[in-house]
């Protein structure tokens, strides 16, 4: 998790990457250890418009150079995603394999998603009920982050140990 220093510092780098005309105001960046994901609001003026599939298209090679020049500043992969009608596409991200540790209770929940065709594996039903969980639970998980920034924030505002 990064800070919203961090953030607005890639946030002001990306701006002096992205043409002006592609996005309603400024994207939205989800970041982790591994990858940024650029989530920008279509419009009609959007190339393409407000198809998410014809904005991939359109902008296709530009998106490619840019993410090459902001990889380097962000130091993580760089994906792209568009929300337009209430809907956000998210055009590649990684998948990134997690190793977890379950109690037979918790692969027992995994093992029921798989025998009624929720999901195709274990792996695949771990990943449906973070999913599920991130959905169900979108404003808690909000708040947990917002608590999670104010501790790094008090954190580097304290006494170092050296």
């Amino acid at each position: 998790m990064i800070t919203t220093a961090e953030n607005e510092q890639l946030l002001s780098e990306l701006a002096s990457l992205l043409p002006g005309d592609w996005f309603v105001g400024a994207p939205t960046l989800i970041v982790d250890d591994e990858e940024v994901l650029i989530v920008g609001a279509l419009s009609d003026q959007s190339p393409g418009g407000t198809d998410p599939l014809a904005f991939r298209e359109a902008t296709r090679k530009e998106r490619m150079k840019i993410a090459d020049c902001f990889e380097a500043v962000a130091k993580r992969s760089v994906a792209w995603a568009v929300s337009a009608d209430g809907a956000v596409t998210v055009f590649t991200s990684l998948s990134i394999p997690v190793m977890t540790r379950l109690r037979i209770t918790e692969r027992e929940v995994l093992d029921t998603l798989v025998s009624a065709g929720v999901a195709k594996s274990r792996s695949d039903a771990a990943s449906w009920c973070v999913r599920f969980v991130g959905q169900r639970e979108a404003s808690w998980l909000s708040n947990l982050r917002s608590t999670l920034e104010g501790v790094s924030k008090v954190r580097a505002e304290g006494p170092t140990l050296s």
